[in-house]
């Protein structure tokens, strides 16, 4: 049986325009994010900085010249970790509901790992330790199965 989507609720204290602009910035992001890492995308930025340094000599090399690659470059690094970020938020989001999910559905799963992005960095290290040593105790027993097997 196929569950469907829970709908996103929306309440008097999220304004509607915000949401809009929320929604804009979201798609705006995803086209972005997706062309800059096209190789279209690279073959334009190597044309662009070939195109800078032929320009070279017929400036003198001169500090305005050197300033416009620097500032454009600065300018679009600023501006893609923004973007690039958000998009990271979202997958990694995106992730950890999947992940939780499947946790959920699994008989004998621990629910205690739902929501593990939550905790601080030694409740993790905790946990991560927990799931070493049953790693380490399962290996043993399968050690001893095969050497009792052979």
């Amino acid at each position: 049986m196929t569950q469907s989507r829970p709908r996103r609720a929306t309440t008097a204290a999220q304004p509607q325009a915000a949401s809009r602009m929320a929604r804009g910035f979201d798609h705006f992001a995803r086209f972005a994010t997706r062309w800059t890492g096209s190789s279209l995308a690279f073959a334009g930025a190597v044309a662009l900085v070939l195109g800078w340094a032929v320009c070279g000599p017929l400036f003198g090399y001169s500090e305005t010249w050197q300033l416009v690659i620097n500032t454009g470059t600065t300018i679009i690094t600023f501006l893609m970790v923004f973007l690039i970020q958000q998009s990271q938020n979202k997958d990694s989001q995106a992730l950890h509901l999947k992940l939780d999910e499947l946790l959920l559905a699994v008989k004998g799963a621990s629910d205690s790992l739902v929501d593990a992005e939550d905790l601080d960095e030694a409740e993790l290290r905790q946990l991560a330790q927990h799931y070493a040593d049953l790693a380490h105790r399962l290996q043993g027993r399968l050690r001893r199965i095969d050497e009792r097997d052979a």
